[in-house]
Parts: C-alpha cells; structure tokens; sequence
C-alpha cells in the first residue's frame, strides 16, 4: 500500500493529512498560524513561521500515522487563495505572506470600477476585482511601498511558496492564477496588456511558469526531506486553490453537480465546459481538470462569524464543556435546534471578515430585545450565514438548472442543524461529505495522479469519495425562510447608505 499526503495551508492553520490510496485519512496534524495585524484591514503571516509551521505539521501527521516514510509516494498542496507571497532574489521572503482576509487595497476596486478598468479586465477574465486579489494588493504596494516589489523575485500563492520551499522550484499554477486576474481566460496564458491595465506591467516577469495541479514540479530536496520526514526525490505536484480541492474532494467532476463548502469562507461552485461571461457571477477560473471552468460565488462570510461568537460570547460555555469532556458544538447545535426558525426575528449579517454586499460592509446583530439572549443570537449567525450561501447560489442558479442536490462540506457539515437548515433555506437535499479533511484530500488526490496512482480525477474520486447522509428540504419551512430571508434582505438595503461611516 502506498501513501499519499495533501498539506493544507488555509487562513489560521497549516494542516498535514496522510491517505492511503482508497481515500482512508491514515492521520492529520494541525497546526496554528500566527495572523499579524498590524493595521485595521491588514492581515499578514511570517512566511519563514509559515514554512517551519507546515514542516511541523507534516513531521506530526507521519509520526501519527505509524507508517513507513518509504512508502509515501507523493504529495501536494490546497491553499487559500488570494492573497500574496512573495520571494525575493535571494530566495528569502521579499515582504510578509497577505492573507485573503486583508482589506488594505480597498480604494483600488473603488477605482478600478470607476475609470473603466473593472471592464477592460473582465473582458480578459470575466471576473470581479477583489480587494484580497494578489493584483490589488501588488498595486497597493507599488504606490506605498515600492522596494518591495523591486526585490521580488517571485510572485505566489500560498500553496506556491511551500511548494517552492519543498523543492527549490518556482511554478504558479493555474486554478489560484487564474482566479487572481494573473490569467486571461480566452488565451489560458499570462496576458502583459492585462498586467498594464491594473498599472503592473513590471510585475509581469515575476509570474512564475504556469502548472496544471497535477503536473510534476519537482522533487522533495534533500534537505526538506530532513526537515518534513519526507521520502528525498518523491514526486511534488502543483495543487490548488482550496475550492478546487474540496470541490474535487466532494467529488466535483461534471456539470450536474454543485458544492457549497462552510468555512472561513462561503465557497459555492460549480463546473462547466464554458466560463460564464454574462456578468451575473463574481468570478470564474480554470478548474482543476483540464478542460473545465470553476464557477463561484465566494466571500468570507461563513462558518468564520460562528467561531467570532464562540470566542467572544461563550468563552464559559466552552470551558464548561471542555471540562465536562465534551465540545462546545454539542451546546451551540442544542441551542439553535430548541428555537424554531419563526420563534425569533433577529437577523445577523455575517459580515464580520469581510462581505459579499459592501467592501465597507461589517457584522452586525439587528431586532435584539430585552427578551432576546444568545441562544437567539446564534440562531440568527447561522441563519444569517446560510443566507450569505443563498445569495450566492442564487446568482449561480441564473446559469444552470437546480442541482438534483448539492453537496456540503466544511465546518458547517459536522452539525446537524446547520445542515437542515441549508436544506431548508435552499429547498434542495444536501448531500454531506464524509467527514475528514477535504482540502488536503483533493491535495492528495493530485498527488496521487502525479505519482502515477490514478489515471485521472474521476477515477481518484471514484475510489476515495464518500456521502455520509443526504438531508432533505422541509416544505413546511420554505415560506418561513422566505421571509426571513428578505428581512435579511432589507437590514442590507437599508444599511447601504450608513457603511461609508464605519471604515476602521
């Protein structure tokens, strides 16, 4: 039997997972990352803490896993994408890893929407501008902090930079390029005029080669190896953005299906043949099969807002449960399923790290009482995130016919409740994913082509992805969320005006 390992680096931990060739998590090791904030807005990682952070992980995960390092044939990656790492000349960081929760290059959307840029550069990618883009924030720096980008060597993603610590080789890839505005669409190639039209034109030769997820980009050095426990010279594969992964993972491979993931971020996607150039979604890119376009909807407005209120709002709760032996999802799961959905009116706008309606947009609590307490509270975070999910899907929906279901992974998943609700906010069957970790299965999976294990994608999911349970939509309660779901609506409509206040 041979192994394979996914490294799985998203916005606050760096996780290492070992499968076997049937999709059976052997071990998983997860490790924190520290998020410096040096300003409001700004969210950055040390990236020399983040290579010795991800090497711990994998020295863990091989150690948990009581198997022979020999026998590891491959590995690869799943990272957040957005964001930027960059690499200087001397093979040392140029600046500090951005995470895709940093908002410092707001003003440069704003800007790009009003002189004409936004459709110039969609023409190209037939994709919004986002403020966490690598392209705005490489702008950002241009203008206030230009040695940097003179020093650069290397333009990455998070993935990319690990990678590259792995085997001393510098490649992009084409799923977190693509969805970065780095790629033109039409061409599948790096464009100059598009790096002009952000003012990047010298960024240009600092876009490493472009890879497929499953292409070979190396070899595990040997000074790697003795840093992770790595097998030395063992295929390296490119990987991919995170939504590629856990699409793949929840078995992603045709047109008929759509997966929502309920993280740090509301992912909802799904693939076709076509990007969609109509302008009715935020974003394509090129998925992670040859041949297929991810289309997705995505802010930082999901699961993300719960832990806020865990670590804000339930810090005895959580310490009570922890003593007792227990989770304290057992007591926020019991709490929202003892208030039916028409017992309370509060209305939450997950909001908290970012928006899918404002850039300036921020979490907020409206219809709180005297009578209200948190059990309410919570209730409305989860139906308030499940609202940030349909308003995304209902953008998507313009493009295809209803999925038959749709499948749900991320922390949302693990919690029956949570699950129904999305069934019934949606009216579709949920199909949730066996639980393990989804990135860095996908991670493995591309490992596992590149090592010569599966022939392809379909026939990696085919052996490795299983469905759990499948929730079914209450009828009772379309009306109800209806409902709810406009006031959702209104709260937003009517704080359109007032955002422009609350800028820090």
């Amino acid at each position: 039997m041979k192994y394979l390992v996914g490294i799985d680096n998203g916005g606050t931990f760096s996780k290492a997972a070992i499968f076997d060739e049937d999709g059976k998590q052997i071990s998983v090791a997860s490790v924190p990352t520290v998020t410096l904030t040096p300003k409001s807005g700004y969210t950055e990682r040390d990236m020399n803490e983040l290579w010795e952070v991800n090497a711990q992980a994998v020295r863990e995960a091989i150690q948990k896993s009581g198997i022979d390092p020999k026998n590891i044939a491959g590995v690869s990656f799943s990272g957040h994408g957005k964001g930027l790492y960059m690499v200087g000349y001397d093979g040392k960081p140029s600046y500090n890893g951005i995470i895709s929760t940093d908002a410092r290059a707001w003003e440069y959307v704003e800007k790009w929407a009003q002189d004409g840029t936004k459709e110039k550069v969609y023409e190209k990618t037939f994709q919004d501008i986002l403020a966490c883009q690598p392209v705005s924030i490489l702008a950002w720096l241009k203008d206030n902090d230009p040695e940097v980008l003179k020093r650069t060597q290397y333009i990455f993603a998070v993935k990319d930079y690990i990678r590259f610590m792995l085997t001393g080789e510098a490649y992009a890839e084409y799923t977190d390029f693509s969805g970065a505005n780095f790629v033109n669409l039409t061409t599948k190639a790096y464009d100059r005029e598009l790096m002009e039209l952000f003012g990047l034109g010298e960024v240009y030769d600092k876009l490493p080669p472009l890879k497929y997820s499953s292409d070979i980009c190396g070899y595990v050095t040997k000074e790697a190896a003795e840093k992770t426990m790595l097998p030395e010279g063992i295929p390296v594969a490119a990987g991919m953005f995170d939504v590629n992964a856990c699409g793949i993972a929840s078995g992603l491979s045709d047109e008929n299906e759509m997966c929502m993931i309920a993280g740090t971020w509301s992912i909802n996607e799904f693939i076709r043949k076509t990007p969609v150039t109509n302008g009715t979604v935020a974003l394509n890119s090129m998925f992670c099969i040859p041949g297929y376009f991810l289309v997705e909807e995505s802010s930082p407005t999901s699961a993300g807002n719960m832990e806020w209120f865990i670590r804000n709002l339930m810090s005895y709760e959580k310490a009570e449960a922890k003593a007792a032996g227990g989770s304290v999802y057992e007591i926020t799961n019991k709490w929202v399923e003892e208030i039916k959905p028409q017992d309370s009116d509060i209305i939450f706008l997950p909001f908290l790290n970012g928006s899918n309606e404002d850039a300036l947009a921020k979490g907020t609590f409206v219809g709180l009482t005297a009578f209200h307490n948190k059990h309410h509270m919570l209730r409305a975070v989860y139906e308030g995130i499940v609202f940030s999910h349909y308003t995304h899907v209902r953008k998507l929906l313009k493009n295809r016919e209803t999925p038959s279901s749709v499948r749900l992974s991320g922390g949302a998943a693990n919690s029956d409740v949570w699950v129904q609700i999305f069934a019934d906010v949606l009216q579709i069957p949920i199909d949730v994913i066996e639980d393990k970790e989804l990135g860095a299965q996908g991670a493995a999976m591309a490992a596992g082509i590149a090592a010569g294990i599966y022939p392809d994608y379909p026939t990696a999911i085919s052996r490795t992805v299983t469905i759990t349970k499948t929730v079914q939509p209450r009828k009772e309660y379309a009306q109800i969320y209806q409902e709810k779901y406009q006031r959702y609506r209104a709260v937003i409509d009517g704080l359109a005006s007032a955002w422009k206040y609350f800028k820090n």
